[in-house]
């Protein structure tokens, strides 16, 4: 499910990615890539893994390779830019560092004086990429290294032996019970199956699946569902009974309840529309009715705003020294 394992297309067997938006949330998804989210301003709520907190202003946000995270700052104002890169770009043989906290702080960033090149890292990586001159990929490369291993240097990082070991092989864990949810979102998957998978009590389970993934885990399923629904809804002529059993629902009644609850349309309203594909299903309305979907970009990225208007294209903010 894209909203959720996030596999990022690039322009170019180059896989380094960068971009900027205004208020923006997103949903709890996890990739192989390493990402880097630098707040211009405003305030975001982040949880990255089993760590929740609020990142203002000057801070950086480090998510490393297979991290789940998402942002839930629908009433916050904020401009992020955000720099993903897959981990052979710094290492052919990178592995998930487990640094002790993934909020970098302002302060921090100027106590280990790496303010001018975390403002360089933005600006060289958004201007090489945009224009492409010859040898923009090894520039890139350069400067992404020089400031990813400065940072290393004096970054914290968890015991190897201890709480951070048991953490990873728990999110390896999470990862493939959300990959077979998707594959298998058509069979009986309860809660008590799902606990059971990862070895955990169902309300332990419950809990963990809460913190880490920003929604329930009835609702999470109800979401792969219901987007597969849709598809099958816009792509075959098959009867809405047929695709609601084929989608994990048990009766007409309860499918027809849960997708006007994710999508905001009843089955047939949906297929009336004049634009389906103007709907977002992988996204869940969990706060806020004026969000939307923010155009050629992951599904997981969602603007908060005042309007209630798809499709709106975003334009990247201006590069400028945060020294």
């Amino acid at each position: 499910m894209k909203a959720f394992h996030e596999v990022r297309n690039y322009r170019s067997d180059f896989m380094v990615w960068q971009c900027a938006y205004t208020n923006i949330s997103f949903l709890a998804h996890w990739h192989q890539e390493i990402e880097l989210v630098y707040l211009r301003s405003g305030s975001a709520r982040f949880c990255i893994n089993e760590h929740n907190f609020t990142a203002r202003a000057g801070d950086l946000v480090l998510i490393d390779t297979g991290d789940i995270h998402y942002s839930d700052s629908s009433e916050m104002k904020n401009e992020l830019d955000f720099l993903i890169f897959d981990p052979s770009v710094v290492s052919p043989l990178y592995r998930h560092s487990n640094f002790a906290h993934p909020l970098i702080t302002a302060k921090m960033v100027e106590n280990w004086g790496l303010t001018r090149e975390l403002a360089d890292l933005f600006k060289t990586t958004h201007t090489e990429l945009a224009a492409q001159k010859p040898y923009y990929q090894e520039i890139v490369t350069a400067t992404l290294r020089s400031f990813w291993y400065r940072l290393r240097r004096v970054l914290p990082r968890e015991a190897p032996e201890t709480t951070g070991n048991r953490r990873s092989h728990m999110l390896e864990e999470m990862q493939q019970l959300l990959a077979y949810m998707d594959t298998h979102y058509g069979e009986d998957i309860t809660l008590s199956f799902a606990a059971e998978k990862m070895n955990f009590s169902e309300s332990y389970f419950s809990r963990v699946f809460k913190r880490l993934m920003g929604i329930n885990f009835v609702t999470y399923l109800n979401m792969i569902r219901v987007e597969h629904a849709a598809a099958e809804l816009k792509a075959s002529g098959k009867r809405v009974l047929d695709i609601a059993l084929s989608s994990g629902f048990n009766n007409i009644r309860t499918f027809n309840r849960v997708f006007k609850e994710i999508t905001g349309y009843t089955p047939s309203q949906f297929l009336n529309l004049d634009d389906p594909d103007s709907i977002n299903l992988s996204y869940y309305k969990r706060k806020s009715t004026h969000q939307e979907f923010v155009e050629d970009d992951s599904l997981t990225l969602v603007r908060n705003d005042e309007r209630s208007v798809f499709h709106e294209k975003t334009d990247p903010l201006p590069q400028t020294s945060h020294s």
